[in-house]
């Protein structure tokens, strides 16, 4: 479990593709302090297992699957990612509830920029707009967000200082892929209403 408060920019130094899957090697300082192998770490929202941890790298296996259902298969050497390890029990929670079981893939469609912030917008699957409400939370490539505007294909967040300096949010452009997850109790809520009827 996480809570989608990035810790550190990172960066992917290598991708090796092996029968549909890949190996990714990430460099981050902070989030390799403390890993061991079968340690979890989200890598722009996406929970992966660490293989192996060293020089302030880590390396963790990415199957089809999650390559089919995120935007990890787009990562190359050089790109910029946010990391974030899983929350203790006696953490403070600062954002949501975040899993790490990436729902869907959005596009940055704009970027309105402000004197102090950004105003984003990034397309939404259909399947998962039910679960978008404004003022909500939503989790954008690993970064908890509050959901500005949410409309039936698309929502937008504004990004203050800290956001876009200390994420790759900062940098993204219009077309850029991201990771989404949606607020997981709004999937238990529906899913319990549901059994009701």
């Amino acid at each position: 479990m996480f809570t989608g408060i990035v810790e550190e920019l990172g960066e992917i130094v290598g991708v090796e593709p092996s029968d549909g899957s890949v190996t990714l090697t990430v460099r981050g300082p902070l989030v390799t302090q403390d890993a061991v192998h079968g340690a979890s770490i989200a890598v722009n929202g996406v929970c992966l297992t660490v293989v192996d941890a060293k020089d302030e790298t880590f390396t963790a296996d990415v199957i089809k699957e999650t390559l089919d259902k995120s935007g990890l298969g787009a990562l190359a050497p050089g790109s910029k990612v946010n990391l974030e390890r899983p929350v203790r029990l006696s953490d403070r929670l600062g954002g949501h509830l975040v899993q790490g079981h990436v729902d869907g893939v959005g596009e940055i469609i704009s970027r309105e920029p402000g004197e102090r912030w950004d105003v984003v917008t990034v397309s939404l699957p259909s399947d998962l707009a039910r679960y978008v409400v404004d003022k909500g939370s939503i989790t954008v490539d690993g970064i908890s967000l509050t959901v500005v505007e949410a409309k039936a294909d698309r929502f937008s967040v504004a990004l203050i200082p800290t956001t876009l300096a200390l994420t790759t949010l900062g940098h993204k452009k219009p077309g850029d892929p991201v990771n989404l997850e949606v607020d997981v109790v709004a999937k238990y809520v529906e899913r319990m209403l549901g059994d009701r009827r």
